[in-house]
């Protein structure tokens, strides 16, 4: 079929763009304005495959659609009717015509995939007197009633807000009442019945009959698509995914084809490659008979869509390989020529009507960070995209699914129940069954399993606050698998032989019985269903992932270190390519119970003298815990910061611990009590804290310095190589306090020098956490060696926020786009942001060798790796299960700043 690029009509704004015959107004690249599904619909006409004729109302028109009280332009009614009669001259059918009835499908399309997040209704233009000349037409009542009773229950849902279980009810009555078991097994009777029963049932509950003038239906229609982009699962959907709400959304309307026209009919969807593990094998699900919707919505147990996949399931039903090869053979094709135009894994969505496949939806496939890596590795070597296209297309975030832990194969387990594999990784958690009670156990700390028959976009805030989701329909495209996948979390689908009672608060499965609030663990790579809690074990990252780290440290210019104090941390980092520990905090090694009572004994003396003999107690401890951090990271910088937090957080709290300080100071617990009264402070964040406790009570400085030249020492003779540790000194505000300390740890690595008759290198420089630090940089770079931001102070400092108390309000501000993102999740790059660079440019400007680097919580986020790059860090450091991502999302902060797309 030869294909052209329509020419849109001269008008100031194009509000409607058309597509299909081989020919459309729009293209893959005007996602912005068509959304990804009309730009798609568009791109796949222009390829000459086989697409339902329609047009996409654009995201302008959603823009001004909020901006003017929900209101249309003014040329859009015209636009929409002519595009109306393009369809029907492309599909030889008339809107609303009794003898020949166009019917049309109503969608979103936002520009950023959001499936099941909006509003779809298909069938529109049915009535009275289309229904009868759509079974005239088609010489098939059934179909024809069956899609009419279809398109009142989605267009009262969607448009009326009627709730879908009502209508659900009446057909499950009429099944009863018939001894039928199946939506198939229904005659046109009873499905006319079904029909009459829910315009009755809208009468009933809105006072008005069902609308009959198509005209009506669409304009509603389109109103409700729009109006979904501001429900709350959209809401919450765009808030988890980074989505901003001024995108808007785009409506699409496309000629019917239709699934349910009997056996040679069908309807399915399908992923290039397997989106699960990343195998290059064709995936998806198809029904005979059916609708779209039946499939996404896990009504029918739907069919594989190849042999491969049929055995691999275990399943009878014949797969579309068999049963309808000339079409399958079709669809394979269209799947090589999507993926090789598009150089991605596509999602796709068909429909067969009298064995002719129609196109409806592709779009860049949702898929696991493991098959993600696997992907793109692939891709490489099929020479589809380069190697830094590869890079770009993980995002960092999604590591987290495959670097936490695995079920341990050599655990014992009770094996419950099989279903599908939907979303790989395990879980273990209490059963809930529902998405509140998820929510509401989570924010509690619970680690929950969200267990359902089914799961709807209403439940997108559970499904996210939940370790792992079991349901009991659908197949591996359900809303629950898509939305599970994306998420990354742990998802087993489809387990049919377990029975959900909610109101008795019971799952059970041949016999057994699991109540909410008991544990049970999935594996979603399995699709096992166990009893109790199963042991897991660390991943194993190489392969695909070494393959893709190795090229994005080649292509970083930023460091990644680790933020840990334990060994468990520092071989984890490492193990995950830490390149050394940006941020070690002494105070968390001090609450150790073989210490703490030393470290309180010290708080209780009441001179130097008692502190010293208690700090003599904890210098071998501490000693050690360099040694083996310093042992572990060996050939890599250690920065170790003294102590920060105020002592008061040391403090016993339980009579029984304030007796065991008393005896170990030989003091009354009276005294205990009343040191507790003396050191407490109204705002210990902005207390007696960081360097100041190094200026009031040198001695504990002086006690951790040594620690780490003597472990120093320790190690260079064990191993005979240098071992450079970078002394980090916290909250400085001023020249005078850094350089009173520095000369403190000066001191002391010539005293250890002199003792142990080793020279010692080392660095001493300090966290740039006030604002006035970061003013006053060029005279505090006058002292330090480097700077290490800790933003998660800087933070509060510079935007007046409690860490531990702004959650409660930060939400509303997100949500009112006061702050795009939590400021303690990504950084306030215009604020704290501003702060850095200056302090960046002003210590550089003193010193310009001048190391900086960022350890606050915001070194493991992404988006302020990027602000970090531009700002000419030379490191970021955060939490060992970041690290991953940390390097990759550096990789594609240097490709950002220093590549275009003509580079790619």
């Amino acid at each position: 079929m030869t294909t052209s690029v329509m020419s849109p009509a001269a008008v100031t704004t194009q509000w409607v763009y058309r597509f299909g015959n081989g020919t459309a107004e729009g293209r893959s690249d005007m996602r912005n304005l068509l959304g990804g599904k009309g730009a798609n619909l568009a791109e796949m006409s222009l390829l000459g495959l086989p697409v339902p004729a329609g047009f996409t109302i654009t995201t302008e028109v959603c823009t001004y659609f909020y901006a003017n009280a929900k209101t249309y332009p003014p040329s859009l009614a015209e636009d929409v009717a002519a595009a109306v009669a393009f369809i029907e001259q492309s599909v030889d059918a008339r809107f609303g015509d009794p003898a020949n009835p166009l019917l049309v499908s109503v969608r979103s399309g936002a520009r950023a995939s959001m499936p099941g997040m909006m509003d779809t209704v298909l069938n529109l233009g049915l009535n009275d007197e289309t229904a009868e000349g759509l079974a005239a037409l088609s010489g098939d009542a059934r179909f024809a009633y069956d899609s009419y009773r279809r398109f009142i229950q989605m267009y009262s849902n969607v448009v009326l807000d009627l709730d879908h279980h009502h209508f659900e009810e009446i057909l499950n009555r009429v099944k009863d009442d018939h001894g039928l078991t199946m939506d198939t097994d229904l005659a046109d009777v009873h499905w006319r019945q079904v029909v009459a029963e829910y315009k009755d049932l809208v009468r009933h509950e809105l006072g008005k009959e069902f609308p009959q003038d198509p005209q009506e239906q669409l304009w509603g229609a389109i109103g409700a698509v729009f109006r979904s982009w501001m429900n709350q699962r959209a809401i919450v959907y765009r808030r988890l995914h980074g989505i901003p709400e001024s995108w808007g959304t785009a409506v699409n309307i496309q000629a019917m084809v239709f699934g349910n026209m009997g056996g040679d009919c069908a309807t399915g969807v399908a992923f290039t490659r397997n989106p699960s593990t990343g195998a290059n094998e064709f995936y998806g699900e198809y029904l005979i008979n059916a609708q779209g919707e039946d499939v996404v919505a896990g009504i029918r147990t739907p069919q594989q869509i190849t042999i491969a996949g049929r055995e691999a399931q275990s399943s009878k039903l014949p797969s579309m390989e068999e049963a309808m090869p000339e079409v399958f053979a079709e669809l394979n094709r269209v799947r090589g020529i999507l993926e090789r135009h598009y150089r991605d894994v596509q999602d796709i969505e068909f429909t067969v009507q009298k064995t002719k496949l129609y196109m409806l939806q592709t779009r860049s496939g949702k898929r696991t960070a493991q098959a993600a890596l696997k992907i793109a590795v692939d891709m490489v070597a099929e020479g589809l995209i380069t190697e830094a296209e590869a890079i770009s297309r993980i995002d960092p975030r999604s590591l987290d699914q495959i670097l936490h832990p695995r079920l341990d194969p050599k655990a014992p387990r009770t094996v419950l129940a099989k279903g599908l594999p939907a979303s790989p990784g395990a879980a273990s958690g209490t059963v809930v069954f529902s998405a509140d009670e998820a929510e509401d156990r989570a924010a509690k700390g619970d680690a929950v399993i969200l267990v359902r028959i089914e799961t709807s976009p209403e439940d997108i805030h559970g499904m996210n606050a939940a370790k792992g989701i079991l349901t009991t329909r659908g197949g591996m495209t359900s809303h629950a698998a898509v939305v599970a996948r994306g998420m990354g979390r742990p998802c087993v689908s489809g387990a049919g032989d377990i029975r959900i009672d909610y109101a008795a608060g019971t799952l059970s499965c041949r016999g057994t019985v699991v109540k909410g609030g008991d544990r049970i663990t999935i594996d979603g790579s399995t699709g096992e269903v166990f009893l109790g809690e199963v042991p897991t074990i660390q991943p194993e990252l190489s392969g695909d992932f070494a393959v893709l780290m190795g090229w994005a440290d080649g292509l970083r210019r930023l460091t990644v270190r680790t933020n840990a104090e334990t060994p468990l941390d520092a071989r984890t980092a490492r193990q995950f390519g830490a390149e050394g520990i940006g941020l070690c905090r002494t105070e968390h090694m001090f609450f150790e119970a073989s210490r703490i009572v030393a470290v309180r004994e010290m708080i209780m003396a009441s001179d130097e003298k008692g502190r010293r003999a208690a700090l003599a107690k904890i210098l071998p401890m501490q000693r050690g815990d360099f040694a083996e951090l310093f042992r572990i990271m060996r050939g890599l910088p250690v920065t170790i910061r003294l102590l920060d937090p105020p002592l008061h957080e040391f403090l016993p709290h339980s009579e029984a611990e304030m007796a065991e300080v008393a005896a170990a100071a030989g003091v009354d617990i009276g005294t205990v009590r009343s040191r507790a009264v003396t050191l407490a402070e109204a705002n210990p964040m902005l207390g007696h804290r960081g360097c100041r406790l190094g200026i009031s009570y040198p001695e504990i400085y002086e006690m951790q310095a040594r620690a780490i030249f003597e472990a120093v020492v320790e190690v260079q003779k064990e191993f005979g190589e240098t071992v450079v540790p970078e002394v980090m000194i916290p909250l400085v505000a001023t020249r005078r306090e850094l350089e009173i300390l520095r000369a403190l740890v000066v001191q002391v690595a010539k005293e250890v020098e002199t003792a142990s008759g080793v020279a010692l290198e080392y660095l001493v420089g300090t966290m740039i956490e006030l604002p006035r630090a970061a003013l006053r940089a060029a005279q505090i770079a006058e002292q330090a060696d480097f700077f290490s931001f800790g933003t998660n102070d800087l933070t509060q400092t510079t935007l007046g926020l409690s860490r531990d108390d702004a959650g409660s309000f930060l939400p509303a501000y997100v949500a009112k786009g006061i702050f795009e993102e939590d400021p303690f999740v990504s950084i306030d790059q215009d604020g704290v942001g501003e702060l850095v660079k200056l302090a960046a440019e002003r210590g550089r400007a003193t010193r310009p060798g001048l190391k900086l680097g960022i350890c606050g919580e915001h070194g493991g986020d992404p988006a302020s790796i990027q602000f970090c790059e531009s700002v000419g860090l030379d490191y970021v450091s955060c939490s060992p299960f970041r690290v991953p991502i940390a390097r990759l999302a550096a990789a594609q902060a240097a490709l950002a700043k220093g590549f275009n797309k003509e580079n790619l």
